[in-house]
């Protein structure tokens, strides 16, 4: 499983096991997972992920300053519009 993906999934509640026989690591939950807490998580995750994108010093240099500049309101926009499509603050 991703490691962000893990993370998160612990921060709600639930915790990685690895199988004895395959090795693989395997989520595992009891009643202390939070199904809302890991979805919206997930979400913030996701939002940020946008964000972060844009701030990279790469992107800004490998791009048109103006280009830059619409590309990174538009990417707010999204991460603001994602946030409020599932009602995640």
């Amino acid at each position: 499983m991703n490691k962000i993906v893990n993370e998160l999934f612990n921060r709600a509640g639930g915790w990685t096991e690895v199988c004895d026989v395959s090795g693989e690591e395997i989520l595992t939950y009891n009643e202390n997972l939070d199904p809302e807490k890991f979805a919206e998580l997930i979400i913030k995750e996701c939002a940020d992920a946008i964000l972060k994108v844009l701030e990279d010093d790469r992107m800004q240099k490998s791009m048109d300053p103006e280009m830059f500049k619409l590309m990174k309101n538009i990417g707010g926009h999204y991460s603001i519009f994602l946030r409020g499509h599932f009602g995640v603050q």
